[in-house]
């Protein structure tokens, strides 16, 4: 990883996904439906696609090899709930690998595993049932997932709140615009309670 994207991988960890959503001109959020399903730790970090067929996941072991540490692997799943791309041992694979997180449009499975390996995933839906293992599909590559287009290093912040794609040249103008709105509200919250007037709204100076 070099410093410039350590650095913006910094200042991209002090904000929660609303927040950057406010700083966003044009913000781009997955779909509500992949939410978090094991730890509740923000991810931060440069994407790795994953472009499997519907209901294939033959190809992602691959991606977890390729992949480097502190990447997101983001599998564009097509939302497909009733097998799984993702199990336990594929989690080990990836803390091994040193993989930030994995992002899911579609199910998991080994629910208790995947908690005990300890990898941040966010998914549609937890299942027993297994995807077919065909080795098809395509590596990062710029893929649909949860509604959103994701390219090769786009950077991706997932919390509690969701997921939010951005481009690297957009994040500067995102971090400001996003402070910006942060310390309106602080000065917004002091002001109701040095008055006691309810301010519904956010004042801006």
């Amino acid at each position: 990883m070099d410093r410039s994207t350590e650095k913006l991988i910094r200042e991209l960890r002090k904000y929660s996904t609303p927040e950057l959503c406010d700083g966003a001109i044009e913000y781009h959020t997955m779909d509500y439906h992949i939410t978090e399903q094991i730890t509740d730790k923000k991810i931060v970090g440069r994407a790795y696609t994953v472009k499997p067929p519907k209901g294939v996941s033959g190809i992602v072991p691959d991606a977890i090899l390729a992949m480097e540490p502190g990447q997101i692997l983001v599998i564009a799943g097509e939302g497909y709930g009733q097998g799984s791309y993702w199990g336990n041992h594929r989690s080990i694979c990836a803390k091994m690998k040193g993989a930030e997180g994995i992002i899911i449009d579609g199910a998991f499975r080994d629910l208790e595993g995947c908690r005990e390996a300890g990898v941040p995933l966010f998914a549609t839906n937890v299942t027993c049932g297994s995807c077919k293992k065909d080795r098809e599909g395509e590596l990062n590559v710029p893929v649909i997932c949860g509604g959103v287009e994701v390219c090769p290093g786009d950077y991706i912040v997932a919390d509690c709140n969701g997921i939010i794609v951005m481009k690297e040249e957009e994040i500067p103008g995102i971090l400001e615009r996003a402070q910006a709105k942060i310390e309106a509200e602080q000065y917004t919250i002091r002001k109701m309670k040095e008055t006691g007037e309810i301010i519904p709204r956010v004042i801006r100076r």
